[in-house]
């Protein structure tokens, strides 16, 4: 199968990359290696895998229309996983006009590729952020996720909306994924484990928002991946009944279109969190507390019932042996 994975330099696209060229599929790549963060890791990153025989890159970036319709011109993927955004939540105060580029107007050129070149299948990531103001515990897929309390999980919002109306109208299968707190090996050096790992180790202190109290579904990225291939083999099937009184956000009731969790059922304190960091680098943090960040919501659990009945899979790897692992690739990758 060959299979197009926007932001192959990110994260988790470089993860997914990897582990579909493992499995023997083709992958297309495309990512614009922007500098929000450390280039040498995004590139570090692609190598990994740029030279297998299954990879192409394309170095372009999605918000470019006449690059991204060449690119499905030429490559004609059967498959298409969207995993390239603007990331950070809070930076999306900074520079609002890049998150709507990126994760708006750039999911737009994807959408039209996949319309107008018989992409079988669409995963595209959404995230936890997306429940916003609302408190109900665990978040499942089938509750309200009208008040996003950020801007960037606004865009993910629209992301969601905007592949129900093209599964609807032009009949591709669209599957959303909700990621929860994602960590591990070659992860965000924005990210909390990150921030944290290279100031308590230069004996720096960290900031511990809202004292530290706040709950987390914390996400180990092996664990990401399989969700999001287990549900790429698995495209949703139309559903010919009209339920437009009640319509199932999570469902539909007149497109090929689904919205999964994708999280650790067992959320962790971020003061657990911190505890275990400093149990695997024999060190103690130094702490500044602080309230509680504008935009951030007190706790996050996820229900993946869901995801467990459509695609027989869900997270399990603790936050002990995640974070184990993380430290492990810290050390040998910075030598630290």
């Amino acid at each position: 199968m060959k299979v197009l994975v926007t932001g192959t330099a990110g994260f988790i696209g470089s993860h997914l990359a990897l582990r579909l060229l493992e499995r023997g599929d083709e992958v297309v790549g495309i990512d614009n290696l922007n500098d929000y963060y450390d280039v040498t890791l995004k590139q570090a990153r692609l190598a990994r895998f740029a030279d297998h025989p299954g990879y192409t890159h394309v170095h372009a970036d999605l918000a470019d229309r006449d690059a991204v319709e060449a690119m499905f011109a030429k490559h004609r993927p059967q498959r298409v996983v969207n995993l390239a955004a603007q990331a950070g939540v809070r930076y999306a105060a900074q520079n609002p006009h890049v998150y709507v580029g990126s994760n708006v107007t750039g999911f737009l050129h994807v959408l039209e590729g996949c319309r107008h070149h018989g992409v079988e299948h669409l995963v595209f990531a959404s995230t936890s952020s997306i429940y916003g103001a609302n408190t109900a515990m665990p978040f499942s897929e089938h509750s309200s996720t009208e008040h996003p309390l950020t801007l960037y999980a606004a865009t993910k919002k629209a992301n969601e909306q905007m592949a129900h109306s093209y599964a609807h109208l032009y009949g591709f299968p669209c599957t959303g994924l909700r990621f929860f707190t994602v960590y591990g090996p070659w992860g965000r050096p924005d990210m909390a484990l990150f921030l944290f790992t290279r100031a308590i180790l230069a004996g720096e202190p960290i900031k511990v928002f809202n004292h530290g109290r706040h709950r987390r579904s914390f996400t180990y990225i092996d664990d990401i991946v399989e969700g999001v291939i287990r549900t790429l083999d698995r495209p949703p099937a139309s559903n010919a009944q009209w339920r437009g009184d009640a319509p199932d956000p999570a469902t539909s009731g007149v497109a090929p279109y689904r919205i999964y969790n994708i999280g650790n059922e067992q959320p962790v304190e971020l003061l657990r969190y911190i505890e275990v960091l400093e149990q695997e680098l024999g060190r103690k943090a130094k702490m500044e507390m602080l309230p509680l960040q504008a935009g951030d919501v007190p706790d996050t659990e996820a229900d993946v019932s869901d995801l467990v009945a459509g695609v027989g899979y869900k997270p399990e790897v603790s936050v002990e042996e995640g974070v184990a692992r993380f430290v492990e690739w810290y050390r040998g990758y910075y030598g630290a």
